[in-house]
């Protein structure tokens, strides 16, 4: 078979599965002081890959700088647990809980770790960053 034919059997719906889900509201609280890092972290992450339906294993680390408001984490935890037993692909987990994270409190900048864990023997390591730019830093 030649690279022109060759086909991984993904199909772009498996590339947005998941996007389309209707995530929980994250809750907020007001912010009380200035120029600090939050760090939170769910070092039991799951999620389900979108073509196998097999689970996915990582960490998801979220860092931010907080403006006026700061994640309630009852409200983080329901809202990471809407992936446990979604089909979605590792890279769009990253960036929709970066958007949802910007969404809600409006940082002055976030950053969203997924450290996946191997399967096949490969590991998976996705960090999308806000304000988004196309620079690596």
């Amino acid at each position: 078979m030649d690279a022109k034919t060759h086909t991984t059997g993904y199909t772009d719906d498996h590339a947005k599965a998941g996007l389309d889900t209707k995530f929980p509201e994250i809750e907020t609280w007001r912010n009380q002081f200035r120029a600090y890092e939050i760090l939170v972290d769910d070092p039991e992450f799951t999620s389900v890959c979108p073509k196998t339906g097999l689970p996915d294993f990582g960490v998801l680390t979220i860092r931010y700088m907080p403006r006026e408001k700061c994640l309630e984490l009852k409200s983080l935890k329901e809202y990471l647990f809407t992936y446990r037993n979604l089909g979605i692909f590792q890279e769009n987990i990253v960036n929709q809980v970066l958007d949802d994270v910007v969404k809600a409190t409006d940082p002055i900048w976030a950053e969203i770790k997924g450290d996946f864990r191997p399967r096949g023997g490969i590991s998976t390591v996705v960090t999308a960053r806000y304000p988004r730019t196309e620079e690596r830093s």
